[in-house]
């Protein structure tokens, strides 16, 4: 029987009871955040500089006591700074480049957006820990997906063309020299946006099973240029064209996939025989006593409300975004490919992992 009275720590009981106060201002300063990305709020601050209550208002058109007590809650989070004497708010640069600043390699706006329609599907993911069903992907509303355009733009931005395909020195030849790519699950088709500017020779290929991130891909490649040169298409991609693609590409894709297995067994399968595969995932560990840390705290999180619940909404592994190098190197084996190299890139959201045949 256990003891009905512990003998407690209490200094343990209140450091504790302050964590999770911390915690729930966090998630109440996440709807803020929301607010403040949606309505434009972050970007007039960083073109403003200091203002007033007021002045926010008359420049945004928006109610100044709802600013009043947004602003404060801002100050009190530090996200702005507050002058007393001048009764002046200011965003830093610095945090502009965080909130505002949607061309800088460390906007946030995306994930913050991603907040509140993550959480709009609680009571679903709720039932789903009864029953053990998932959730659909069809019953995330539209913005989620708008969110994970915006969060990844940064990525195929800054990273993929000129940091992360120069460790793969045959891909970018062949490309140059006009291969065929595909972005398996393309999502809004960034990053093959990104390789068709980068490679005017390339053909390049973006298949996705969600109709509606497909819609998003073919508007934003119309919108850079690139609407004839880039094939967007609804696709199973468990079922590829086989010996089609010199290089191939997943972001993000396998750990919410339904069968990660006939996936990878696909992509194996589409390569041409000297082709490439390049597998970018999350960078944490298979082992949850290596994650118990934010990044830790944010990915668990993140793949409960949406990666793992997904999965098993379609009947799939539901793996969960924190997969690992381990699981990566396991599914990869097992699906037939026969080199894996972890490609020597230092970043702290994702880990890379180059596939040959």
């Amino acid at each position: 029987m256990p003891d009905a009275k512990p003998n407690l720590d209490w200094s343990k009981v209140k450091a504790f009871s302050k964590q999770v106060s911390i915690d729930v201002g966090a998630a109440m300063l996440g709807a803020m955040s929301y607010i403040g990305d949606r309505l434009g709020i972050f970007k007039i601050l960083a073109n403003t500089g200091a203002v007033t209550v007021a002045e926010l208002a008359a420049e945004s058109g928006l109610s100044e006591r709802y600013l009043r007590e947004w602003l404060s809650a801002m100050a009190a989070a530090g996200y702005v700074t507050y002058d007393a004497s001048s009764e002046r708010f200011a965003m830093p640069a610095e945090h502009a480049m965080v909130l505002a600043r949607e061309d800088s390699p460390f906007f946030s706006g995306g994930f913050i957006e991603g907040i509140i329609p993550n959480l709009s599907v609680t009571p679903k993911v709720m039932e789903a820990f009864k029953t053990g069903s998932g959730v659909a992907q069809s019953e995330y509303p539209p913005e989620t997906f708008e969110s994970m355009e915006r969060s990844s733009a940064a990525m195929y931005r800054h990273q993929l063309i000129r940091k992360w395909l120069p460790t793969m020195p045959q891909v970018v030849e062949i490309l140059a020299n006009g291969g065929t790519a595909l972005d398996v699950g393309c999502g809004s088709g960034r990053a093959a946006i990104a390789l068709a500017q980068a490679f005017p020779n390339a053909r390049i290929f973006g298949f996705d099973a969600h109709r509606g991130s497909l819609e998003r891909a073919r508007i934003n490649a119309r919108a850079a240029g690139f609407e004839e040169r880039i094939t967007f298409e609804v696709r199973d991609c468990t079922k590829l064209p086989p010996a089609a693609f010199d290089f191939i590409s997943t972001f993000d894709v396998v750990h919410d996939s339904i069968d990660p297995l006939a996936l990878l067994r696909s992509i194996r399968g589409a390569l041409k025989p000297a082709g490439t595969y390049l597998m970018v995932e999350v960078n944490v560990s298979s082992r949850l006593e290596d994650n118990i840390n934010p990044m830790g705290r944010m990915m668990y999180s993140m793949s409960t409300l949406y990666c793992m619940s997904v999965s098993l909404g379609g009947g799939g592994a539901g793996i969960g975004a924190c997969m690992g190098e381990e699981k990566a190197r396991e599914l990869t084996r097992e699906a037939g490919f026969t080199q894996f190299r972890r490609l020597p890139i230092e970043d702290p959201f994702s880990a890379l992992y180059e596939l040959r045949v």
